[in-house]
């Protein structure tokens, strides 16, 4: 009798990841994609700041003062980019979740920019520093696919 799911099954893979796969499509499917996930990450750190924005009829003061759509939307902005990154290039070489990479950016700089509500310097070298993980994240997954077209150096 013959096991269907051994390991040596030529018709079963060896792995199956959902997560490390080539995403191609129409572009519509791409940019929605892209705007569900930074919409997505933004709203979930404004909800999750809430405490630190506070509402002083309640009486619960803010932990910085300011106004937050100026972070939010530039918060959007910075996640449509982050997404774009990584989506553009999981559209050609399997990423590792690119979803989650981009919703973790977007999120931490929103979450950290309502709470804190840094200056634009700062605010600008965050988004800096969103964009070059992406793209060192995209660097890693392009990496791999060099060697196996041989385009990269044997060794």
């Amino acid at each position: 009798m013959t096991d269907l799911f051994a390991p040596d099954s030529p018709s079963e893979p060896d792995h199956f990841d959902e997560e490390e796969a080539v995403r191609p499509g129409p572009f519509w499917r791409h940019a929605l994609w892209v705007a569900g996930i930074s919409a997505a990450a933004v709203g979930a750190g404004w909800v999750t700041s809430l405490f630190r924005i506070g509402f002083e009829e309640y009486g619960l003061p803010p932990a910085a003062p300011g106004a937050l759509w100026p972070y939010l939307a530039v918060w959007a902005a910075i996640g449509l980019a982050v997404a774009a990154v990584l989506r553009a290039t999981a559209a050609k070489v399997p990423v590792y979740a690119p979803g989650r990479i981009a919703a973790s950016l977007t999120y931490l700089g929103t979450r950290l920019s309502l709470g804190w509500r840094p200056e634009a310097p700062l605010v600008a070298a965050m988004a800096a520093a969103a964009l070059i993980a992406a793209a060192v994240w995209c660097a890693i997954a392009l990496r791999p696919h060099r060697a196996e077209t041989g385009t990269g150096s044997e060794v």
